[in-house]
């Protein structure tokens, strides 16, 4: 039965060194349960009897679909509004409070995963710098699944979690008929934001230069030489004296010195 299935150590090596060489994630040992469980619901769809048997086809020739969908499920990871406040407040206190007003200003959740990061982004801009100033959210995932429900931007009242109750009114839309018991955010704040996807592991397209890049609870699944690779893509996309912010769990520090600290998990560009 497929319920029954498990997975050899073997066989989740080769997963192991396949999402590395795709994503860059090092995968710990301790996450075999969690590759099971998602990918265990693919062996299902294909009536496979084994792992190894459905990590060849991913690994094969003319599988990018399914290649996809293997990504997506190992590297989608929770989030929610206002994820790591004090981010946010230093965005409105520090780097908005210098920001020349009338200037453009442009911002990249680098690892924006279901959206919540980029609208909460949005809400603190459209605040500070008002609905119809000269602002963009630009959000990148290496999952298409992310993706698409970010640029929808529709969720379900269980994810509010986070979302304070006076941007929900104002920034958000009640959720009728077969929406019932959704919110969806405001077209005047999604008219602001767009969407690509992204590898940070690969050549990065051409995604413009930013005064502040988002790179949040993704480093934790990258090693010191990947995190390298991946400040030095970026810093070439922030402005001057840009502003590089991680996770509250992550550092650079002897990673790199192309962008300084200013604290904690703010960085910036000399």
């Amino acid at each position: 039965m497929i319920e029954s299935l498990e997975i050899t150590n073997a066989e989740f090596g080769q997963f192991q060194r396949l999402i590395y060489k795709i994503a860059g994630i090092s995968m710990a040992d301790s996450k075999q349960v969690l590759l099971v469980g998602r990918l265990g619901r693919r062996l299902k769809h294909y009536g496979m009897d084994s792992f190894s048997e459905y990590y060849r086809m991913v690994a094969g020739d003319g599988a990018e679909e399914e290649l996809q969908l293997m990504v997506d499920l190992l590297t989608t990871n929770e989030t929610y509004f206002f994820r790591e406040e004090k981010h946010f407040e230093f965005l409105v206190d520090t780097i908005l409070a210098q920001h020349q007003a009338g200037r453009p200003f442009d911002v990249w959740s680098a690892a924006s995963s279901t959206g919540e990061e980029i609208y909460t982004i949005a809400m603190v801009l459209a605040e500070r710098l008002g609905i119809d100033a000269s602002w963009t959210v630009t959000g990148s995932d290496i999952s298409r699944r992310a993706l698409a429900v970010a640029e929808q931007g529709l969720y379900w009242q269980e994810r509010t979690r986070g979302l304070p109750s006076g941007y929900l009114k104002k920034y958000c839309m009640k959720g009728v008929g077969e929406n019932e018991g959704s919110f969806l955010i405001a077209p005047e704040l999604r008219r602001h934001t767009r969407f690509m996807q992204v590898n940070l592991n690969a050549n990065l397209p051409k995604v413009g230069k930013f005064n502040v890049i988002f790179l949040r609870n993704v480093m934790i699944y990258f090693d010191a030489d990947t995190k390298r690779q991946v400040v030095e893509r970026l810093a070439l996309q922030l402005q001057p004296r840009g502003y590089l912010i991680i996770g509250h769990a992550e550092s650079l520090n002897g990673i790199t010195d192309r962008v300084k600290l200013v604290q904690p998990t703010i960085y910036r560009l000399p």
